[in-house]
């Protein structure tokens, strides 16, 4: 999709149109905030991360691999150098930042932890300065400034509160969001040729047979003997918050715009926010709420700026 065919969009959907993506961005966003929840329930059973993720491949390989087989038997072949593209972004933007993400959710809050996440949209204007040589606005330098203030005060609070380790957690996921920056950095020309749909299910075939290989390799085969508790989180972190909200907001980009789809996807901090309060009993501050606002004010205005 163009630039100009995104700024053109917005007027031209009709209203029910615009409520029904709308939606659907917004249920993918809370469906993916609420992996951090399942992630919590699963560790009170005493699994790590390696066998936490593995779960949720093995879940969710299935309709990926059905996916990509359709596309490669409907579509031309890929010509190698976009194969090893494609294997380099599913261990980058998916296997490697997924992991990380799971690693420092032992240590922090899930609050925290996606708002750590939401910064991503500034890692990447970051990123690009750096290798494209980007020039950052005052605007833009404005709005990294506010999104950031808020980490760090969400940060101070769980630092002081003692909420485990929040120094290791806090880096773990800050990586984990540096590394999926580079996975969309570095995939726009790519989707541009082979299609969102192709390269997400190739890039998450990629992903699934990585990190089951690593727990197979790190891990006996009898931890894949789990309390059935164990088995029905994992099929809720495979399906609810990993091949639904990807294709939700797919489709929904799709109906309403790149930059719609991002706004409405603000509302996934929020979300994660109550909803630890909720189900896992995390309370819910006035700093906590002050970094939030924060932080997506400062998305906000790269948003608009956009």
């Amino acid at each position: 999709m163009s630039k100009n065919a995104t700024a053109t969009a917005h007027p031209s959907i009709p209203r029910p149109a615009l409520v029904a993506g709308l939606s659907i961005a917004i249920g993918g966003a809370v469906l993916f905030s609420t992996k951090a929840i399942v992630a919590k329930l699963l560790y009170r059973y005493h699994i790590d991360a390696v066998t936490l993720i593995a779960f949720r491949m093995l879940f969710s390989f299935p309709f990926f691999l059905a996916i990509a087989v359709w596309k490669m038997r409907s579509e031309a072949p890929l010509p190698a150098i976009d194969r090893w593209r494609i294997l380099g972004l599913g261990l980058i933007g998916y296997y490697l930042s997924s992991f990380l993400d799971f690693l420092g959710l032992q240590y922090i809050s899930v609050g925290l932890e996606r708002l750590i996440l939401f910064l991503t949209p500034t890692f990447v204007l970051l990123l690009t300065s750096v290798f494209l040589k980007r020039h950052i606005s005052r605007i833009e330098w404005a709005a990294l400034a506010t999104s950031y203030g808020g980490i760090v005060l969400v940060f101070v609070h769980d630092l002081h509160g003692g909420a485990g380790n929040a120094v290791l957690g806090s880096s773990l996921v800050v990586a984990s969001a540096i590394s999926y920056a580079l996975y969309l950095l570095f995939c726009g020309e790519l989707v541009k040729r082979i299609g969102t749909l192709r390269l997400v299910s190739y890039a998450m075939c990629v992903s699934s047979v990585a990190c089951i290989a690593q727990f197979f390799a790190l891990r006996p085969a009898a931890l894949l003997i789990q309390p059935a508790e164990v088995y029905w989180l994992s099929l809720v972190n495979g399906i609810f918050c990993t091949i639904f909200p990807v294709f939700m907001t797919m489709y929904a980009v799709q109906r309403i715009g790149a930059a719609t789809a991002s706004q409405a996807g603000m509302v996934g901090p929020v979300s994660t926010l109550f909803l630890g309060a909720l189900v896992l009993g995390e309370p819910i501050t006035s700093v906590q709420l002050a970094g939030t606002a924060l932080v997506l004010g400062g998305i906000y205005m790269l948003s608009r700026k956009k």
